[in-house]
């Protein structure tokens, strides 16, 4: 099937938005169709093949087509019409304009929800996609969000046609992983027991909590690792943790070198509050959330211990990871002792489960699912 994919997200960029329709969009190249991703041009340079396939950790090639337009604004419209000359059986959008104006000309439409509408416009766009006849189709990433969504805007879909989609994991890249102490030399870690968190510096993603942790008596002889974040962040985390020997901040990490500082955990962690910050700076993630590090944590086959969000519950349980209240931090102290030093049989096993679980969720069957008997 011939796709063509609409993202307004910037490629190449670590944002989260980018990463995960970068993966996306892999995914149904893997499977075997021939996938046009078109995405706006930015001030930074384009990228061709085979730096996205470093930066991303991609292995089969798709076309990644660098769209000009006047503004953001003109760029779903623009986008639109350019897929439209390309003849595709199946457009694919993240944009809620992109979807709109795909139905109205007359293309088969997936629609890929990762929040609820906001602004002022938003709740509009969605309610055309809503209304307007067409085939269509939506995924969802979360129940909670599926939930939210239906209590809104009530449910205008055949039940086939909203597809709960978590974010997922290529397992291939997790396969014959070094193990921790192995990994950390790799890396020029030290060589203590290690706790690893990936991923940006974003507002309630939990740094302050990782380090207090850090700070305790208990765990000053553990490595505390966050392989991740814009240079700004990372450089205000550095400033604060100076005095710290065993914090360690590495900046920015590649998609593709991200399986190595996993594998050095002897414990990931995910310690996100009750209100999580995302790139755009606003949202619903707390709530609805579907981290792309959570299924790569389940991937590394390494103890997770996250917070004790209820969107959380959907993918993880109590045989693959240990949940923690955000606001408790003795909770989450006793949690990582015991794991490090006390339990090592407990680790074991929420190491093995954690493996078997992550091949539920494979970006090759997430998109498989998604496209099942459609357009039909």
């Amino acid at each position: 099937m011939k796709i063509v994919a609409i993202s307004a997200s910037q490629v190449p960029s670590s944002a989260a938005n980018s990463l995960q329709a970068m993966k996306a969009v892999h995914a149904l190249a893997r499977i075997g169709h021939d996938v046009t991703l078109i995405v706006p041009v930015t001030d930074q340079p384009q990228a061709g093949w085979d730096e996205l396939a470093g930066f991303y950790g991609l292995r089969t090639e798709f076309t990644v087509e660098y769209l000009p337009s006047a503004s953001r604004r003109l760029f779903f419209l623009a986008a639109v019409r350019r897929a439209k000359s390309l003849k595709p059986d199946l457009l694919y959008a993240w944009p809620l304009q992109s979807a709109v104006l795909g139905l109205m000309n007359g293309l088969p439409v997936v629609l890929e929800m990762h929040d609820l509408p906001s602004g002022r416009i938003g709740p509009l766009w969605f309610r055309y996609f809503r209304d307007f006849k067409g085939k269509k189709r939506m995924t969802v990433i979360t129940k909670a969000l599926r939930e939210a969504l239906v209590a809104r805007y009530g449910s205008f879909l055949q039940p086939s046609d909203v597809i709960l989609a978590p974010n997922g994991v290529e397992a291939e890249r997790f396969e014959n992983l070094p193990a921790p102490a192995a990994a950390r030399q790799m890396l020029g870690l030290r060589d203590v027991p290690t706790l690893v968190c990936t991923g940006h510096l974003y507002p309630g993603r939990g740094m302050e909590l990782f380090v207090e942790m850090a700070a305790t008596p208990g765990l000053s002889q553990a490595g505390f690792v966050w392989a991740g974040g814009r240079p700004e962040d990372v450089e205000v985390w550095r400033t604060k943790t100076k005095s710290m020997p065993n914090v360690t901040f590495t900046g920015f990490v590649p998609n593709s070198q991200l399986p190595l500082y996993q594998a050095a955990a002897d414990v990931l962690l995910m310690p996100y509050s009750r209100e999580i910050g995302i790139s755009s700076g606003a949202g619903h993630s707390a709530q609805i959330s579907s981290p792309m590090k959570m299924f790569e944590y389940l991937a590394s086959g390494r103890p997770i211990v996250a917070s004790d969000l209820p969107v959380f519950h959907e993918v993880l349980n109590d045989n693959n990871a240990v949940f923690c209240a955000p606001e408790n931090p003795g909770a989450w102290q006793a949690a990582l002792g015991a794991l490090l030093f006390a339990e090592p049989a407990r680790r074991e096993a929420l190491s093995k489960q954690a493996a078997k679980d992550a091949h539920k969720y494979l970006w090759t069957e997430r998109a498989k699912r998604i496209l099942e008997g459609f357009p039909g």
